[in-house]
């Protein structure tokens, strides 16, 4: 018995590209968004905590990600508006725009993680506790949270690199242009027919004289 193979007419393929397109977007803006607030979350929780000595005693320091480094929460911000601004522009413009979603994320991460062992800001507020500029934190430990704020640097990543694969076949922010900028004409009103009291309510209705006067 001979196989026969379907062939893939340009029908299906588009049917199949649509849904492509339509679930890499779901994806991609559930990502993007739960990336952008995960880490702007992280970046208000504490990251590190320890002890300055001062007059004899120890005094408890903690530090939130903001003190460590406001890189995280600066980039998701920028990620969120990237994310907003793919539906804004095409072609090129969207491929640049994918692509700084895309170096949020990573730079959201390698920020996250490099503030996950930091003691910068802690010993900031030790020397100012303790009134000694080269006074440092002791019995420093960190938190989990900078870890999570890479999590949603990753969430961003994931965005991007989807935009950047599939962003082609997502639609634009409004149907109301055609290719090249263009804005479509409007349709003008049928005339209206004195005759017909419906023509004559329709006009009055746009705000138009029925009489032509």
């Amino acid at each position: 018995m001979e196989d026969v193979t379907a062939v893939p007419t340009p029908r299906s393929e588009a049917a199949g590209s649509a849904r492509t397109g339509r679930l890499s977007l779901a994806v991609a803006l559930l990502s993007g968004a739960l990336g952008a607030a995960v880490t702007l979350l992280a970046t208000r929780q504490q990251w590190s905590e320890g002890t300055a000595t001062v007059a004899g005693g120890a005094f408890p320091l903690t530090a939130q990600g903001s003190d460590v480094t406001g890189v995280p929460a600066a980039l998701a911000v920028v990620g969120l508006a990237a994310l907003v601004a793919v539906f804004a522009v095409r072609r090129a413009g969207r491929l640049v725009v994918a692509a700084l979603l895309a170096l949020s994320g990573a730079g959201t991460i390698a920020a996250a993680l490099l503030g996950a062992s930091d003691s910068a800001a802690l010993d900031e507020k030790a020397a100012a506790a303790s009134g000694d500029t080269s006074a440092t934190v002791d019995a420093l430990s960190h938190t989990a949270w900078p870890y999570v704020a890479a999590v949603g640097g990753a969430l961003l990543l994931v965005a991007g690199l989807l935009a950047l694969r599939y962003g082609r076949l997502w639609p634009g922010m409004s149907g109301r242009y055609e290719r090249g900028g263009a804005v479509r004409p409007r349709r003008r009103p049928a005339p209206v027919d004195p005759d017909r009291p419906e023509d004559l309510w329709k006009a009055l209705d746009r705000g138009e004289d029925p009489t032509g006067a």
